[in-house]
């Protein structure tokens, strides 16, 4: 009973309902392991009793929790002792002073004076930037603060309070609008993995020069609105004896984009190489000019390794030009900005030149940030260090001018930026941010009836706890980062927000358990920066979903994920019993789009050639004959609704029509975002990445081809007829709108 206790003080589930009315229960051990990634013994009897007098004793001693979030009709959580004075400090730290407020400003039910309700000098002073003093009388409640509160800005203020026994305490305020920007108008757009767009220009796989060229060209002749784009986090580096994991979703840094992606002829300073630079620098676009042909000529895999190989060597050309002045003030402006979080990113990049990237295997003390040994470091490693501070700076710059270009274009939203659920445990976040990361633990997701064994994505988990003691401050820094030039932000795993799976290291997934975050902060500080950003969220919130998670999403504003194949009546049915949802029956708060890049491709779908790939590689759990079967009973039922709807003119048999039916019957849905998969639109049949496989299958390494498996680079794409009909169609029925 102690043990379950401390789990639930601690957000750690003893059990989980896989399906309504099953519950299981987690082991022992592992509940003890998990509270141990928290900092909590609960090996014995004797710790759980020492662990929850601690937890009793710092509650009683405490006057403020480690964080505090306040929105629009939502006061804080707090129980102060009588007589505390309260204190804000505004974010922006503005010397306005400001007097106590009277005793008696807060009445006993917590209620402010009419004078601060109706504007008076507490509203006034915080309104125009100034501290604000409260003192709190006998049985008055912290929801007493919300009226003068709701003066102060979205921001990252200071709570401030000293108790009559002379304690004080400190606590970040987050102040967060209640929702999340809305979508500027209802908006088409592509869906595209960017390493897979390459163009004529490309140097073995698709870059940001890419990026803004189908942005612009998409913008100004499609009447797109958004481009949604694959993570672009720094990846951890390959060594000759691992090659670079090739998956967007499983990166080194969240926090910085990979300069893989860099166009280096678009660097300023890459015009003015001269001499043995100039002919090294021809020699290695000659090269890779030779790798993007193997690639869309030869039927070659992407091979990110190869590329970024000529890359680096370009780059270090570069680098011997100086910066003009202007470009020199520009560089320092971003070092000062991404301050400290730059500079470990970057070190640790230069360190894995040397030791590799598994940094707890590194001499010297390096395995921690803050130590002596890498205060050498950074001495040591200065001018590499700048190397990649400059390289982190270069992608930014790239990453601005795609998102100017899709503006320019007359996108409202533009760039669709993706954040990935997590980061590689041997990468430059997990090194840098060790004190919030869960040590020994991976996050994952527990059995379901698609995966009976569960799974283990092999990536660290946030601490919720040190999370909440850093004010969110390593997440409101990520988030910041991904949002500087983005229109909006597409949130993988959505979910996680509120709880998620962890599997402690050495245990199957079956033997995780779910450990809860603060919603309400975590959906705080997204709130904020997405304000801050004027950006638009999006959650892919696919899968299994706890009640109540998606509605409140939605009251936060935050877009859902709908995929049209699983877009069922799934209440008291199973799923081959489940009718699909009418257009009209779907959410309008939501990205529609038929598949995704972890799905079949459309094409695959409706002639089943993905049943026959899934067979090939042996990834079937019925016989082949069962699983053509039931696929082509799915199929014919979709069918038949869009032919009923009168969205298949053309007729059954007919494929290309059938592409163009469902993405017909997307824009008839009162869906927000309508996201069109690329590869689509000429018909391509490759997943880019296929679950359940790892070296059978080439995943995050095709580049879109057509429907008989050749490769197209941008120049064909925006060539194709088949690409243009079914786009011109689009366009058409999103300026007509769901009614039609």
């Amino acid at each position: 009973m102690g043990r379950a206790r401390l789990a639930e003080l601690h957000g750690v589930a003893t059990s989980y309902d896989p399906a309504p009315g099953r519950t299981v229960q987690v082991p022992e051990d592992t509940v003890v392991a998990v509270l141990a990634a928290l900092g909590v013994d609960a090996s014995t009897p004797r710790s759980v009793r020492e662990a929850l007098d601690r937890h009793d004793g710092r509650r009683r001693d405490r006057l403020l929790p480690p964080c505090v979030v306040l929105r629009p009709g939502k006061a804080p959580r707090l129980s102060l002792p009588e007589g505390t004075a309260l204190r804000v400090r505004p974010e922006d730290g503005a010397p306005h002073p400001w007097g106590r407020a009277a005793a008696g400003s807060l009445s006993a039910d917590g209620a402010l004076a009419k004078g601060a309700r109706d504007g008076g000098a507490l509203a006034k002073g915080v309104r125009e930037g100034g501290a604000l003093d409260v003192a709190l009388t006998n049985g008055a409640t912290a929801d007493g603060l919300l009226t003068a509160l709701a003066a102060l800005p979205p921001g990252v203020h200071t709570l401030l309070a000293e108790a009559p026994d002379g304690r004080r305490a400190t606590a970040p305020l987050i102040v967060a609008p209640d929702r999340m920007p809305l979508s500027p108008a209802r908006s088409h757009g592509f869906l595209v993995q960017l390493y897979s767009l390459l163009s004529a220009r490309s140097w073995g796989m698709g870059d940001l020069g890419d990026l803004a060229d189908l942005a612009a060209w998409s913008g100004r002749a499609l009447g797109a609105g958004f481009v949604q784009i694959n993570p672009l986090h720094a990846a951890v580096p390959g060594t000759p004896a691992a090659p670079t994991d090739p998956s967007p979703y499983r990166p080194s840094s969240r926090r910085f984009p990979d300069p893989v992606h860099l166009r280096i002829e678009d660097v300023p300073e890459y015009a003015q190489l001269r001499g043995r630079a100039r002919e090294r620098a021809d020699q290695l676009l000659e090269a890779a000019a030779a790798l993007r042909d193997s690639v869309l000529r030869e039927g070659a895999l992407i091979d990110r390794d190869a590329v970024w190989a000529l890359k680096r060597e370009a780059l270090e050309l570069v680098r011997t030009v100086p910066l003009s002045p202007g470009r020199r003030a520009a560089y320092c402006d971003f070092l000062a900005e991404r301050g400290q979080a730059l500079e470990d990113h970057a070190l640790w990049c230069a360190i894995a030149e040397t030791h590799g990237p598994e940094w707890r295997a590194w001499p010297d003390g390096l395995a921690d940030p803050r130590s002596a040994g890498t205060a050498r470091a950074r001495a040591e490693h200065l001018d590499r260090t700048d190397f990649h501070c400059w390289l982190a700076w270069l992608t930014d710059t790239q990453l601005a001018a795609a998102q100017r270009a899709a503006r320019e274009a007359g996108m409202g939203i533009g760039l669709v930026h993706d954040l990935a659920v997590g980061v590689h445990p041997s990468g430059a976040d997990a090194w840098a941010l060790q004190d919030v990361f869960a040590s020994g633990m991976s996050i994952g997701a527990p059995p379901d009836a698609f995966n009976s064994r569960g799974q283990d994505w092999g990536l660290p988990p946030w601490r919720p706890d040190a999370l909440a003691a850093t004010g969110y401050a390593p997440y409101r820094d990520l988030l910041r980062g991904l949002l500087r030039h983005a229109g909006a932000l597409r949130i993988d795993h959505v979910m996680g927000l509120f709880r998620l799976w962890w599997v402690p290291e050495g245990r199957e997934p079956t033997e995780g358990c779910y450990v809860r975050y603060d919603a309400e902060a975590m959906l705080g500080a997204l709130a904020l920066e997405a304000h801050r950003a004027g950006a638009v969220v999006i959650g892919e919130d696919l899968g299994t979903v706890e009640p109540g998670v998606r509605e409140e999403l939605e009251r936060r504003g935050v877009l859902g994920t709908s995929v049209m194949w699983f877009e069922r009546h799934y209440d008291g049915a199973g799923a081959g019993a489940a009718r699909p949802l009418a257009p009209e029956e779907w959410r309008a708060d939501c990205l529609a789009t038929v598949t995704t890049h972890d799905l079949p491709s459309t094409a695959a779908r409706l002639t089943g050639d993905h049943v026959e790939l899934r067979h090939r590689l042996g990834l079937l759990s019925r016989p082949l004959a069962e699983e053509r079967a039931a696929d082509a009973v799915e199929v014919a039922e979709w069918l038949g609704l869009l032919g009923r709807l009168g969205l298949l003119p053309e007729g059954p048999g007919d494929e290309e029509a059938a592409v163009k039916a469902v993405h017909r019957f997307l824009l008839r849905t009162p869906a927000k975002m309508v996201g069109v998969w690329l590869p689509d639109a000429v018909g391509d049949r490759r997943p880019q990445n296929l679950p359940g496989t790892w070296d059978q299958y080439p995943n995050w390494r095709l580049p879109i081809a057509d429907a008989e498996g050749r490769p197209m680079s941008l120049e064909e794409l925006v060539a194709s007829p088949r690409l243009r009909a079914l786009m011109d169609e689009v366009a058409l029925l999103a300026a007509r709108g769901p009614a039609v």
